[in-house]
């Protein structure tokens, strides 16, 4: 990978062309260029620390008593408590399971988020309640399996076998999940009672599942291809782990299983031809077993909801239902990180490339299309469009392992994207009220208390709970600043250890304090990402664009600072001394943002930005919304308001409605939207004509 290199200083603006997208686009890391996350980080932060306390409390106690039925009526809530399945599995019974089949997952998922959250010692206890029945649910059955909607519901369909469907029953993906929240509650806690219920459920899997003879079985959704691939590192990295199991442990066959389930895909029967036939044909085809009469040990095809039509490497672009096609990207590029292997590196590049430079929406949501929750086609970014708050985290999620992998800021640009504005908003200022779309404009848009389909919740949990970890990463002799958000860590490099503290009023304000404090004096270089909107690059591909042009400014120790700008990193190579101070002044300003021409849906329309967060007009502060035409020639103001959605900037300017009448309009962060009881909200803005 060639660097791009700028020298940058106080008062010069760091802009740059956008490159230019190509569908064959790959990116291929250099070598020496992965990175490694900085674990242990305290976040101590004016923006996210009341955040991350509020989830770690009220959210995190709210999801728990849902998912036992607590906000329902007395007689409803023995029929919804989810729990009980486990109960219910281990106690030999059948029927009555409470829920979706994937509702072991999301409490898997649950788990591990508020694992990752440090909850205080109640809360932990009450967690480790229900490994306890988690694990006496597993303990029913000799194998280590574990699915409660099978077990109860359709016991002789596991994995999908006798006319079961997999796909419907998610059988890989809960033990996926499972296998992630043992490895995650170790890493939190120090307890391993849930990771000995993951290795338990990973040896059944491996003994099944791979190269014939074993089965040919993929996740119809996928997750569990990180998920094994974590709990390979967690003994590679900590051999002596083994030792306190009562289970036997096999590395090297679960990482044998991540790489057949992203391998396989693509190699089944061929058929059913789910956008022939139609879902209704296809499962009716899979009930009845059809793909046995093309070979005895065939399996269906899950289609291109579930990327499985085509083997992955063949995948040009990205594909599908949302959710699936994020997360199944994540673990190809989690497998890049091992292996290194060109053709893992080239495609999750290139799926990254086609996810944000033609699918991605200003918000950084993905899955514009509600039927199958999926991807559109290339520049198909509608207004209305679905966005699932899953399917943020997945990108996210995607987007983070990319910058790990390669070392390039641009990945931790759109990441950064993401947290500030389709995962943020989809947890209410209160912590108990939920978004599943995320629609950009919307009449009759709000959040609820509850959901048929909670999955987006426990999905924002695993996303927070893993924020302190993708604030700083280190390679060699290099420190990497990725996020701007107030915290304390220790970093290890490659001759030195490096204590560093953060302290910033973003996004608010630009304002950043680095202080770096080496345990001895020596040379390093400190890598600070200065993200592509304050460069005047809003989309890495010219997907949008906006009119910033403010400069960017550096000081070290006092003093301006000329630094050289390293595949979007500001890179300030010196011998560092204990109390050395770097100061960078982003310019946090209102913005114009455009899309680009091939996005019919969003012509003559603007959004609005500053910093990270991207804005919208509600209802509650502009009556005459459907009405309002901006007017791009007039200023835009940022104000500071600490009596609104628990302090936010807002950003005032003129408009004109219908009549030409000239009015004011407000606009406030996108995550906070529906937190007010109005149901309508505006991010692209209609321009007015005069203005253009």
């Amino acid at each position: 990978m060639k660097k791009h290199c700028l020298s940058i200083g106080l008062g010069v603006s760091l802009l740059a062309a956008g490159q230019t997208y190509s569908q064959n686009a790959v990116n291929v890391p250099a070598a020496g260029s992965q990175l490694t996350q900085v674990r242990k980080v305290t976040i101590n932060d004016p923006f996210w620390s009341p955040k991350m306390e509020l989830w770690r409390t009220t959210t995190a106690t709210d999801v728990l008593d849902k998912f036992e039925g607590k906000h329902l009526k007395a007689e409803e809530q023995a029929k919804n408590n989810v729990f009980e399945n486990f109960d219910k599995v281990a106690a030999g019974k059948k029927g009555g399971h409470a829920g979706l089949p994937w509702f072991d997952g999301l409490i898997y998922e649950t788990i591990r988020g508020i694992g990752d959250l440090h909850p205080d010692a109640a809360l932990q206890a009450r967690i480790d309640g229900y490994i306890d029945r988690i694990y006496a649910a597993q303990q029913a059955d000799p194998n280590g399996y574990i699915n409660t909607y099978t077990d109860l519901m359709e016991p002789t369909h596991r994995w999908g076998d006798n006319g079961g469907f997999l796909r419907w029953q998610h059988d890989v993906y809960n033990a996926g999940m499972l296998v992630e929240a043992g490895v995650h509650y170790y890493k939190a806690t120090g307890k391993t009672k849930l990771l000995e219920v993951a290795v338990r459920a990973a040896n059944h899997m491996t003994a099944l599942m791979g190269p014939a003879p074993k089965r040919n079985i993929v996740p119809a959704h996928s997750g569990p291809e990180e998920a094994v691939t974590k709990l390979y590192w967690l003994f590679k990295e900590n051999p002596d782990l083994k030792t306190k199991l009562n289970v036997p442990v096999n590395e090297q066959a679960y990482l044998a299983l991540a790489r057949f389930w992203i391998e396989n895909r693509g190699h089944n029967a061929g058929y059913p031809l789910w956008l022939t036939w139609g879902n209704d044909q296809s499962e009716k085809w899979v009930k009845e077993q059809k793909y046995k009469e093309i070979s005895a040990d065939a399996r269906p095809a899950w289609g291109d909801y579930a990327q499985d039509s085509i083997p992955v490497f063949q995948q040009k672009t990205i594909e599908g239902h949302a959710v699936r096609a994020t997360l199944l990207a994540t673990g190809i590029t989690a497998m890049a990180l091992e292996s290194h292997m060109p053709e893992y590196m080239q495609t999750a590049g290139r799926l990254w490339d086609n996810m944000a430079g033609r699918r991605m929406f200003v918000t950084g949501g993905v899955g514009a299309i509600a039927h199958d929750e999926k991807f559109g086609a290339d520049y198909f970014l509608p207004s209305n469009a679905y966005l699932e708050t899953c399917a943020a985290v997945g990108a996210g999620f995607f987007s983070q392992r990319m910058n790990e992998l390669t070392g390039d800021a641009k990945y931790m640009d759109e990441f950064e994207r993401v947290l500030y504005n389709n995962v943020l908003t989809g947890v209410s200022l209160s912590g108990k009220q939920y978004t599943y779309q995320n629609p950009l404009n919307a009449h009759d848009h709000t959040r609820w208390e509850w959901h048929s389909c909670p999955c987006c919740p426990p999905m924002f949990l695993k996303m927070v709970s893993a924020l302190p970890d993708y604030i700083y990463a280190s390679a060699a002799d290099r420190l990497y600043v990725n996020m701007f958000i107030g915290s304390n860590a220790e970093i290890g490099l490659a001759d030195n250890k490096v204590a560093v503290s953060q302290e910033t009023g973003y996004p608010w304000n630009g304002k950043v304090v680095l202080n770096i404090n080496p345990e001895k004096t020596g040379a390093f270089s400190v890598h600070v990402r200065v993200p592509g909107w304050a460069r005047g690059i809003e989309n890495p591909y010219g997907l949008y664009a906006s009119d910033l042009k403010q400069p960017v400014a550096f000081k070290i120790n006092g003093k301006a600072q000329k630094v050289t700008l390293e595949n979007g990193y500001a890179v300030i190579r010196r011998e560092w001394k204990k109390g050395d101070r770097v100061e960078l002044d982003l310019p946090v300003r209102p913005r114009v943002i455009t899309a680009n021409d091939q996005v019919k849906d969003l012509k003559n329309q603007v959004a609005i930005a500053a910093g990270p967060v991207i804005y919208c007009l509600e209802t509650a502060d502009n009556a005459d919304l459907d009405a309002l035409q901006v007017d791009t020639k007039s200023p835009l103001a940022l104000q500071y308001r600490n009596d609104l959605l628990n302090g936010v900037n807002v950003v005032t300017g003129k408009s004109k409605n219908a009549s030409g009448k000239v009015t004011s309009f407000t606009a406030v962060p996108y995550y906070a939207m529906g937190n007010r009881g109005g149901k309508g909200n505006k991010v692209w803005l209609p321009v007015n004509p005069a203005t253009r």
